[in-house]
């Protein structure tokens, strides 16, 4: 069955993926890969239950598993990479300890949250006909306030750059165009993981899913490259305080 393979090529990726960033962050304990290899390995969970549930027929379980990982987790920590690139741990620290937050009263909710019906065992299930309205609004409230972090973040560069040129640093544009390069790859991977419902009519719910996490995923993770690509800044530029004179004498003293 295609879904099949799809589901297990989009699975194979994103798993390949996630062990190269969480590899970066190894290497450079940089909090936005932390967040990236978090995000792409809620993305390989979400694809191995497809998969599951494509090969072996779906139940309350695997289905479960794709909502949580792939409805409503792994957009805001994708978000959460965006912040702590773009503006550093002073902003970083604290959506990390909300999205952690939020992650775990989300998963308390899936794991509890009754079945309104019987889950078909053929094709992949809708949320709106199994859950009762909470978790409904945890994957619409999470998945879309996150989309619209990632989305500022790529405008956001953008205008970072245009700032650069009106200053006339035409010969430090390289930095900036790779983090608006990265931010609106990872934009665009963004959309594309939106548009499942717009193919389902088309390909079929579980063909779709397959399709968009696989395009959707190979895109994230050409951003996190761009973005990240050496000599990229991990955070903006900071203002220097001009030093006061008192500290510069007693600095002279001490030289």
């Amino acid at each position: 069955m295609k879904e099949v393979a799809l589901a297990a090529a989009a699975t194979l990726v994103a798993f390949a993926f996630t062990l190269s960033t969480f590899d970066r962050w190894l290497a450079r304990r940089r909090r936005h890969d932390r967040a990236w290899a978090i995000a792409l390995a809620m993305f390989t969970v979400a694809s191995a239950s497809l998969w599951l549930g494509s090969a072996a027929g779906w139940n309350g379980a695997s289905f479960r598993i794709f909502f949580l990982f792939g409805g409503i987790l792994n957009v805001p920590w994708l978000a959460l990479g965006t912040v702590e690139l773009l503006a550093g741990p002073r902003w970083g620290r604290p959506c990390t300890a909300v999205v952690a937050l939020v992650s775990a009263f989300a998963a308390g909710v899936l794991a509890v949250a009754p079945l309104q019906g019987p889950v078909p065992s053929d094709d992949l299930p809708k949320g709106s006909d199994l859950f009762g309205p909470l978790p409904r609004i945890l994957a619409a409230v999470c998945s879309g306030v996150a989309a619209v972090v990632i989305f500022a973040g790529a405008v956001w560069s953008v205008v970072r750059l245009w700032r650069g040129r009106d200053r006339g640093a035409a010969g430090g544009t390289t930095e900036p165009r790779r983090l608006v390069a990265g931010n609106l790859l990872i934009a665009a991977g963004t959309l594309v993981l939106s548009a499942s419902g717009t193919l389902n009519a088309r390909l079929g719910a579980e063909t779709a899913f397959a399709v968009t996490l696989l395009v959707g995923v190979s895109l994230l993770f050409g951003g996190f490259l761009v973005a990240t690509a050496p000599g990229t800044p991990d955070a903006p530029e900071r203002v220097e305080l001009p030093e006061h004179p008192a500290e510069h004498l007693a600095g002279q003293a001490l030289r």
